[in-house]
């Protein structure tokens, strides 16, 4: 068994990406936990045929579930490494979790990991959208989930990080080949975003990270999320798809990418902020 690092996943319904995960990480023989959220499908039957141990609590929220396998699961190796189940280890990243010293990282407590992310079968390459780094693999017990998100999960570590930039992990929710789960799933983030958003407004929330320009990827979205929250609604969508395509060439991505970046950087922008609007007027 790889004494370096766990995994943990978090499921649902998920009998279409678990087995594409589950059998990119297989060959380096490291325990694996997965915490499901009540799934009707074969999703824990699945992950128990390749050795994982399953656990099911209530789902509220991403980071809240998170929170809760960082503390059930226990945890016997220095690293755990979190992954969402429509998530694949590429052959690059895993050559080099495969051939991982930990020693190499004493003083390294979290690791990012370079993403590409698949809309119906087409990378979006441009738009922002890569490289784009994710703190996934972090010091058992240094790292937890910040549960000051309503919607968007991500680990937190104190202390230096490392960045990844050859090996990736490549995301595709294939469920969204289906467009009509794409706009139900983005119905439902919307609520929970724009609910974030006004509780910030409100001071019920603060940003767990500091933002910084220049600090490491996570610190950079903080300090960008702050100057988006600063922009009037209504008029911000356009600009940041405006942005989306023009200064980060999105223009240039294939249709159906293009197709991507008006449904994420647009209209669900757009239905966030009147969101945002109709919690204001139904709260003065």
């Amino acid at each position: 068994m790889n004494k370096n690092f766990t995994f943990i996943i978090l499921t649902f319904n998920e009998e279409i990406h678990l087995p594409r995960l589950l059998a990119s990480i297989h060959g380096l023989d490291a325990q694996v936990n997965i915490l499901d959220s009540g799934s009707i499908d074969q999703t824990t039957k699945i992950a128990r045929e390749f050795g994982a141990e399953v656990m099911v609590n209530e789902f509220v929220n991403h980071p809240r579930q998170w929170d809760f396998a960082l503390k059930a699961f226990k945890i016997n190796t220095p690293w755990t490494i979190g992954l969402d189940a429509d998530q694949v280890v590429s052959p690059e990243l895993y050559e080099m979790l495969e051939n991982f010293n930990d020693r190499l990282y004493q003083n390294i407590n979290g690791i990012y990991f370079n993403r590409k992310n698949y809309f119906q079968g087409h990378w979006i390459k441009y738009g922002g959208y890569y490289p784009i780094y994710l703190l996934k693999m972090f010091r058992t017990e240094i790292g937890y989930s910040d549960l000051n998100e309503n919607m968007d999960h991500r680990f937190i570590v104190t202390g230096k990080t490392s960045i990844w930039k050859r090996g990736y992990i490549i995301e595709e929710n294939l469920k969204e080949n289906d467009i009509n789960f794409w706009f139900t799933k983005h119905e439902r983030y919307s609520d929970l975003v724009a609910r974030e958003e006004f509780e910030r407004s409100k001071n019920f929330r603060i940003q767990t990270i500091k933002p910084k320009l220049l600090g490491n990827p996570d610190e950079k979205k903080a300090w960008l999320k702050r100057l988006w929250w600063k922009l009037p609604l209504g008029m911000r969508p356009y600009l940041y798809y405006g942005y989306r395509m023009i200064f980060k060439f999105g223009i240039f991505d294939s249709k159906t990418a293009r197709r991507f970046h008006y449904l994420q950087g647009l209209w669900f922008r757009k239905l966030i902020d009147q969101k945002i609007m109709n919690l204001r007027k139904n709260n003065d």
